[in-house]
């Protein structure tokens, strides 16, 4: 049995999914049978609770290199954040494919609107479209050249375009998890590819309010606070953001050479 997406068995993960825990029974039902659980997004908390909660506690664990030296990671403050996005794919991606995530649908359709009457072809993505223009969008971004997609993160599950060139966050991610799965779409051809991300203090408060107002468990809202903190630790450092990144995740590394940090030190 291969249990994918498998940090959604972990309070811990960016993703945790209760149904998931109900996975233990495979190991109930079918002890002979052999079990790995594979996930690309798991520090090192949410490993072992996927260990203990898969009852894998013999199994060898591999963990991959997290870094992906193609891609260049750049945070920059919220201003006027559809004009900056403007800036950014105009003086950087002009003709080329990029994703655009928001968090809310509202703001993806006007996104979307935005780049289209500035001559850009984009095209919306959410679970609030109907499902044929949904199709007909990802379809179209999958296959044409220089397609811009404005989506929410439900946008990208089974999304493998090799020449994306930038992933832009027009919304602070809730997670350095989410942050990393969701960059991860740019650039798996190899090529330089982009992640830029505008933020501002507004993001993070409208995130601690639905953290808030959600009816989860105090525990859980717990994990959410702490892994919104570090994604914010993530934006407000001014050392090299992969160092920071790649430590997130239990991996040690040397200053890179390709993020803004790097290139551009703060003052």
């Amino acid at each position: 049995f291969a249990i994918d997406e498998a940090h959604c068995v972990s309070q811990w993960g960016h993703d945790f999914r209760p149904e998931y825990i109900q996975l233990s029974v495979l190991h109930q039902r079918w002890p002979t049978v052999p079990r790995i659980a594979l996930t690309a997004t798991a520090d090192v908390a949410t490993r072992a609770e996927i260990v203990k909660r898969l009852a894998l506690a013999e199994a060898q664990v591999f963990v991959s290199s997290f870094d992906r030296p193609n891609i260049r990671y750049r945070i920059v403050e919220k201003a006027t954040a559809r004009k900056q996005l403007l800036d950014f794919i105009r003086s950087e991606h002009p003709g080329e494919a990029g994703i655009v995530y928001c968090l809310s649908r509202a703001k993806v359709d006007d996104t979307a609107a935005f780049l289209v009457s500035k001559g850009i072809t984009a095209l919306p993505y959410h679970a609030g479209m109907d499902a044929a223009t949904r199709r007909k969008n990802q379809a179209r971004f999958s296959h044409e050249d220089g397609v811009v997609i404005v989506a929410t993160i439900a946008f990208g599950m089974g999304i493998d375009k090799p020449d994306v060139r930038f992933v832009a966050h027009l919304d602070l991610p809730k997670s350095i998890e989410g942050y990393y799965q969701e960059t991860g779409r740019a650039g798996r051809d190899g090529l330089p590819a982009d992640a830029w991300l505008t933020y501002g203090l507004q993001d993070v408060v409208q995130q601690r309010r639905m953290i808030d107002a959600s009816d989860a468990a105090e525990s859980y809202k717990r994990v959410c606070n702490a892994k919104l903190d570090a994604m914010l630790g993530l934006c407000e450092t001014s050392e090299c953001r992969r160092v920071r990144l790649l430590a997130y995740f239990g991996e040690a590394s040397g200053a890179c050479g390709n993020c803004d940090n790097c290139l551009d030190p703060p003052k």
